[in-house]
C-alpha cells in the first residue's frame, strides 16, 4: 500500500476518478479528512486544500510517480524552479509501505512529513498507529505540529 496527499488550488473529486479508473492498478484502502490551509511559500496564494488517502497498488514507485505526474500535468500544473509557488493540484507520494526511498526523483518518506499539518492530520485521522519509517509512529508525531490555520472541511 501507499499513502498520497492530494492537495491544491482545484476541487479533486475528479482525480480520485481518474486514479481509479485511468490507473486501473490502484485501489482506495481510506481516506482521512480534507483540510483548508494557508499556502507554503508566497503569501499572495489562495488557500490549499487537501486530503491523504491510502491506496493500494501493483505499480512499482517510480511507475506510480510518472502516473501521479501525468495526472498533475492534466489538470493544469506547471512545474517551475520555485518552490512551494502556486499549483493547481500536487500529487504527493507520502508513503511507499514500509519502503524508504532516496533518490533523485523520489524521497519517501515525504521531505518535512513530521512537520506539516496539512499532512500530519489528515493522515492521523486515517490511522491513528500509522508507523512512519525512521520517524516513529503518527500518534507521537502529531502533537509536536500545531495546527497552523488548518481547518477541516465537513463533508
Amino acid at each position: 500500500p501507499f499513502t498520497m496527499l492530494v492537495g491544491g488550488i482545484l476541487p479533486f473529486g475528479a482525480v480520485f476518478i481518474e486514479l481509479f479508473f485511468i490507473m486501473s492498478s490502484v485501489w482506495l484502502q481510506a481516506s482521512g479528512f480534507t483540510a483548508s490551509t494557508r499556502p507554503m511559500g508566497p503569501p499572495d496564494q489562495p488557500p490549499y486544500v487537501n486530503a491523504a488517502a491510502q491506496l493500494d497498488t501493483r505499480l512499482a514507485a517510480s511507475d506510480l510517480l510518472d502516473e501521479l505526474q501525468s495526472i498533475e500535468l492534466a489538470h493544469g500544473r506547471e512545474r517551475k524552479e520555485e518552490q512551494w509557488g502556486p499549483r493547481t493540484l500536487d500529487l504527493d507520494i507520502l508513503l511507499f509501505g514500509h519502503q524508504t526511498i532516496n533518490n533523485p526523483r523520489l524521497t519517501v518518506p515525504h521531505r518535512g512529513i513530521s512537520k506539516r499539518e496539512f499532512v500530519l492530520y489528515p493522515l492521523h485521522e486515517l490511522d491513528k498507529n500509522l508507523m512512519i519509517p525512521n520517524l516513529g509512529c503518527i500518534y507521537r508525531i502529531k502533537p509536536r505540529c500545531y495546527r497552523n490555520g488548518l481547518i477541516q472541511i465537513k463533508h
